[in-house]
């Protein structure tokens, strides 16, 4: 762990859980006025969605060939400099998408997003440099709570920004991204000790040799399946949430906005305050397990619902899958090397980006394949309830492997007092 003092570390903390704050509303600013530019440059609403879908395609193949880049860039040149540069890069790529005449414009600036949106690899290993084994959960639960704050405020104030107009968002986002590049040149200190770097490499800095870490230990590539597992699940939110909610309940946007806003509200809560005290008490496997279970009965719930309240109120349990999130990847960083945890963040980013490509078009067509003239309307759920089924799956997965890690860890130890 890196030795700062209690000062500079507490100031490094809070530049990353400010951070990533600011670029997460950044991110999220654009989101109601990006679909708009993209329809004018398209000419028609058609065409605007397939042009859309391209567009997070390749955010997402970005996020996939490019975060064990970036990951194994902090591990060789240190956390700072990745960091600051991702922020300001991010900064100029919205000046671009403010400024993009065209389609092809606006293609790049998508690309240069996923790029630059690589740096949260470098965020969470930063963390793992200045933070102790045991108090990385409720770490990395406070960064999930940043990042869900994030996504409650963008686009709200896009929103409302957007309404002036179009690429007014764009030069917010730009602004606020700006800043967090100024406030990192002031405070935040460099976390990687030059002795604890290591030598970059191609071999470990594509996406399916960064992966080859995650099988170096047994209980690491448990976790990794179940972090898959996970992320996989959890998309059936962009895939269908939107369409589902207004088939079966007949919402509107404002309504959904609201219902998503609880959403983040609840995940703040969960990972900002119940991760630190429940990993105290329970243990970092306990708690991730626990997890895990309450989001797949939350989200079965509300693939059952029959009206609406049921369908919100089941947003309780489903919230709790906001303990597995940290846990998961505070377990992961106990079984790599100070030198290593860019490569390892940079790995579980490629995975995430995998699931984020795959996910959403599997979910997709099961929802399009459970909506057709005649069908009942309880069927519409299907995603969900097998989205459910996947996240139950992560749940027993992540059992039996913190069960055998426990075993193990017992054997070692008993070795250790004979």
């Amino acid at each position: 762990m890196s030795v700062l003092s209690g000062s500079k570390r507490q100031a490094a903390i809070a530049f990353i859980l400010i951070t990533a704050a600011l670029d997460i509303v950044a991110m999220g600013i654009v989101i109601p006025v990006l679909p708009q530019l993209i329809e004018e440059f398209a000419g028609s609403n058609a065409n605007a969605g397939w042009y859309n879908g391209i567009f997070v395609a390749l955010w997402a193949l970005m996020q996939f060939v490019c975060s064990p880049i970036v990951g194994s860039l902090s591990d060789r040149y240190g956390r700072r400099p990745v960091i600051l540069l991702s922020t300001i890069g991010l900064a100029a790529d919205y000046v671009l998408m403010a400024l993009a005449p065209n389609l092809w414009w606006l293609a790049v600036g998508r690309i240069i997003a996923g790029i630059t949106s690589s740096s949260f690899t470098t965020a969470f290993a930063y963390m793992a440099d200045i933070t102790p084994p045991e108090g990385r959960a409720r770490a990395y639960g406070l960064i999930g709570a940043a990042f869900s704050g994030g996504f409650v405020l963008g686009p709200l104030i896009g929103g409302f920004v957007g309404e002036i107009s179009p690429r007014a968002p764009f030069w917010l986002a730009a602004a606020m991204s700006g800043l967090a590049f100024i406030y990192g040149l002031v405070v935040l200190p460099e976390s990687l000790a030059p002795a604890k770097r290591m030598a970059f490499s191609w071999k470990r800095a594509n996406p399916f040799g960064a992966m080859v870490l995650l099988r170096s230990h047994h209980e690491l590539f448990g976790l990794a399946l179940v972090n898959f597992l996970l992320h996989f699940a959890h998309h059936v939110f962009s895939a269908v949430f939107v369409l589902y909610a207004g088939y079966r309940y007949g919402w509107g946007a404002w309504q959904v906005g609201l219902l998503l806003a609880l959403v983040g509200v609840l995940d703040m809560a969960v990972q900002g305050l119940l991760v630190g005290p429940m990993v105290k008490r329970f243990g970092d496997r306990a708690v991730m397990v626990f997890g895990l279970f309450g989001g797949a009965i939350g989200i079965a719930c509300m693939g059952l619902a029959p009206d609406w309240i049921s369908f919100t109120l089941a947003m309780l349990p489903n919230a709790l899958w906001g303990l597995a999130m940290p846990t998961i990847q505070s377990l992961m960083t106990r079984h790599v090397s100070e030198s290593e945890q860019g490569q390892l963040q940079g790995a579980n980013m490629s995975l995430a980006s995998i699931a984020g490509v795959l996910s959403p078009l599997f979910f997709g067509w099961v929802y399009s394949q459970s909506v057709w003239e005649g069908a009942p309307r309880w069927l519409s759920g299907l995603s969900l309830l097998i989205a459910a089924g996947v996240l139950l799956g992560a749940a027993v997965l992540g059992w039996w492997v913190a069960r055998q890690a426990g075993r193990f860890e017992s054997v070692q130890r008993s070795a250790e007092t004979a």
